[in-house]
């Protein structure tokens, strides 16, 4: 499954890398600043897409970065240092295609003030909890810009949904690796 995970992020590097870097010719209306604000039906555009999953992946970072110092279970810990890989290569080829960041929202800063104040049982469980959230968000974020924007010939569009199907992917994994390690944390 490493190879898989590995093979699926070199895939999401390489697409990124070779596609043209048309953020900035983009006309038309700033997409949404804040992923937790989007309407899935609006997602139409790759922007839109790209901001929806900055900000998701921003919060990864910082909360698998503290994961990687404070998980105490096995699954949890590893799960934390590819969630952390993964963070970082995802904020890394979108911002370098143009995508900026937005600014973490109250909740943002919320979730990441409790993944501080928390240690042992309790923090793998809400670190493994949020990151199942946040992957079934992702997942449906993908889900929704590719079968919003099916159709789009313009070469933005097109790197956009093999972004799109790239990530996809990767969540889909992730939700269901989340699972069960919930499922196991409960046990």
């Amino acid at each position: 499954m490493i190879t898989d995970r590995r093979s699926i992020m070199a895939g999401l590097v390489l697409v990124a890398a070779a596609a043209p870097t048309a953020m900035a010719q983009t006309t038309g209306p700033a997409p949404q600043p804040s992923a937790a604000l989007l309407n899935f039906a609006s997602v139409k555009t790759a922007p839109q897409f790209y901001m929806g999953v900055l900000g998701p992946a921003e919060l990864s970072l910082v909360t698998s970065h503290l994961a990687v110092e404070k998980a105490t279970q096995k699954d949890a810990h590893e799960f934390a240092g590819f969630e952390l890989g993964e963070a970082i290569t995802v904020n890394m080829v979108l911002k370098d295609i143009g995508a900026t960041a937005p600014a973490m929202t109250a909740d943002d800063t919320a979730t990441v003030q409790v993944m501080k104040a928390t240690t042992g049982a309790a923090f793998n469980r809400a670190y493994i909890g949020f990151q199942l959230q946040n992957h079934e968000f992702l997942r449906d974020l993908a889900d929704a810009y590719l079968h919003n924007s099916a159709g789009a010939a313009d070469p933005m569009e097109k790197q956009g949904r093999h972004l799109a199907m790239l990530m996809v992917a990767v969540f889909k994994e992730h939700v269901a690796i989340c699972k069960r390690i919930n499922a196991e944390l409960k046990a």
